[in-house]
């Protein structure tokens, strides 16, 4: 597939200001000085820690160290690949995109994105074939009668069965067109041996109704949800793909394809699919799920992108309130305000329309309760909130709870709200967050590891880092270390960070300009960039050029002194000739002679 040119690349990156790009995500942007600062989007944290540079043009986490540009934010936190994260910032920009030279890599990996949307699309038109038109398909269209739901719903939503031999799905993959690879990359199917290709393949859903789940945005089908049609205590009753390059389940909804379409003002967050389309169908058509996950602050920061309020609509039973408890500490981290409709005992949203009628679906939503009042009458079914000791367990259990509400105005209130309920003073409360948010910091303290997926930068010498940040924040400097290939050689070699700082000298950036460090920087790797990320932090020195001198004079004598020290070493052996001693002595002298004139300078 052709290359996008670096001039076009630059071109997005000047039009683009990275603080607008990452504050119309949805995030609380607060300036401290010449950078803003907010909560990481790529891991958990109280305390913000990501840095997002304006002069630079650039955002650095200083917790996990993901970096990056514009571009990389995007590709990031929308989990796209460079080339569709740039033409999503060039159409933002009004920049038309202009395809250069050939890239064989990149065209490998477009193309088997596209091909595993083309077999996920055609597998979902296959399996929702069966299920209209299979005979051996009876018992799912009875499974769907007996729901309440025909064939004018399976084609809105493209349900399907996927037939119970293996054959005839694999049959059909091969006479379209698709390689077992393929099949196995999508997790449509597996080999049987590992070992023994010839041992062919099996498939993961069989005798399964099949919901395809989308992309909420480009509406691929990336994914599959197949529900049990009979009993087997050997599987679950719901088995979803596997993650894919096109499918994370942390960053996927079911029904969000169709919801983001009817928002209004809210997203109704259901427990399943059925209970997705049920209400799709009764009329609320903002209702999404996520899938045989545990919600996550991706899923949040998804949710964010189209709305500020979550109803939170789950079964009735403890599964559903201890979900309902799981999922509001991610929402309210991101900002949003939660509401909960509490179901009938023994309802869910599938059950309830059918038994009571949309309507009184619809009154149901229009009263879910805030969240903490919903929590606090769920409570006192179970328990005496008048009892001073199970106020105080209470208040533990609901600290950190409140400590999960970013939006300061809704944790004072909630938190007025809960010492009014419980007939206690609100300080007390403040107080209970206080030590659950200490408790926290000693647990982070205790633990490195914590946070998960942490980066580690690539290890650079003081000295080297200098001379790396200087060359990508001044012209001057680059071309004059471009001219020092001696001195850099007599100091640098071996040494931690070397390999990277003539990367820099080798490719040379224009630099200053931010668009074309920031190229630069996106073409390194991870620990490579966060580590460049971080130098970069530092002001730039009034006379970067005069620093580099001092530092590369340092590095000089550096380099000196340990090349005395190795000839030394070479001294001591035992095996060494008259002649090569002296040769060993007489570069020992030129070594210190040239030191000595070099402190003197």
């Amino acid at each position: 597939m052709p290359r996008i040119p670096d001039e076009t690349v630059e071109q997005v990156l000047a039009a683009t200001d990275i603080v607008d790009l990452i504050a119309s995500y949805g995030f609380d942007l607060k300036r401290q000085g010449a950078i803003f600062k907010t909560h990481c989007p790529f891991h958990n944290e109280k305390t913000p820690s990501f840095v997002v540079n304006p002069s630079h043009q650039h955002y650095h986490c200083f917790g996990c160290s993901e970096s990056g540009s514009a571009v990389g934010f995007v590709m990031a936190h929308e989990n796209l690949p460079f080339q569709d994260a740039l033409r999503k910032l060039a159409a933002k920009a009004n920049i038309t995109i202009e395809e250069g030279e050939y890239d064989p890599e990149e065209d490998r990996r477009r193309r088997k994105i596209t091909r595993l949307k083309e077999l996920h699309n055609k597998a979902a038109r296959f399996m929702h074939e069966r299920l209209l038109k299979d005979p051996n398909a009876k018992h799912a269209r009875a499974y769907l009668k007996s729901r309440g739901y025909g064939s004018e719903m399976a084609a809105r939503w493209t349900v399907g069965w996927m037939p119970e031999h293996p054959d005839a799905f694999l049959d059909w993959a091969r006479e379209a067109g698709f390689t077992g690879k393929e099949l196995i990359q999508a997790g449509l199917a597996g080999m049987r041996d590992q070992g023994n290709a010839s041992a062919g393949l099996w498939v993961r859903f069989r005798d399964r109704l099949m919901f395809p789940i989308h992309n909420d945005t480009t509406e691929d089908v990336i994914a599959f949800s197949g529900r049990q049609l009979r009993e087997d205590p050997k599987s679950g009753k719901y088995i979803n793909s596997p993650e894919t390059p096109i499918f994370k389940k942390s960053k996927v909804f079911f029904g969000l394809q169709k919801a983001r379409k009817k928002l209004k003002g809210f997203v109704l967050l259901c427990e399943g699919q059925i209970d997705v389309i049920a209400c799709h169908e009764a009329g609320v058509e903002c209702s999404v799920a996520s899938l045989g996950t545990a919600f996550t602050s991706d899923h949040a920061r998804l949710l964010k992108r189209y709305i500020s309020k979550v109803v939170i609509c789950y079964d009735s039973d403890a599964a559903g309130h201890k979900a309902a408890l799981r999922a509001f500490p991610e929402l309210a981290g991101a900002g949003i305000d939660v509401r909960v409709a509490t179901m009938p005992k023994g309802e869910d949203p599938d059950s309830l329309i059918k038994s009571a009628g949309p309507e009184a679906f619809h009154k149901l939503i229009e009263h879910a309760a805030e969240f903490f009042d919903y929590l606090l009458r769920f409570t006192a079914e179970n328990e005496n909130l008048e009892d001073p000791g199970t106020k105080a367990r209470v208040v533990r259990e609901l600290a950190p709870l409140l400590q999960a509400l970013t939006d300061k105005n809704a944790q004072e209130a909630s938190i007025n709200f809960v010492a009014t309920r419980l007939g206690l003073g609100a300080e007390g409360i403040r107080g209970a967050i206080i030590q659950e948010s200490k408790r926290r910091n000693v647990r982070r303290n205790r633990s490195v590891n914590e946070e998960a997926d942490i980066l580690v930068p690539t290890p650079v010498e003081r000295e080297i880092g200098v001379l790396a940040a200087l060359a990508l924040q001044s012209h001057e400097v680059l071309d004059f270390l471009c001219d020092q290939t001696e001195q850099l050689l007599i100091g640098t070699e071996g040494r931690e960070g070397e390999v990277l700082l003539r990367r820099i000298l080798t490719i040379r950036p224009e630099v200053p300009e931010p668009a074309a460090v920031n190229i630069f920087l996106d073409a390194q790797s991870k620990g490579d960039r966060a580590t460049l990320m971080s130098l970069l932090e530092d002001p730039t020195p009034e006379d970067p050029t005069a620093a580099a001198t001092e530092t590369l004079g340092k590095l000089a004598e550096q380099g000196i002194v340990r090349q005395i020290e190795g000839l030394g070493s070479r001294l001591k052996a035992a095996d060494l000739s008259d002649g090569e001693a002296a040769e060993i002595m007489r570069e020992i002298a030129d070594l210190q002679r040239i030191r000595a004139e070099s402190k003197k300078t």
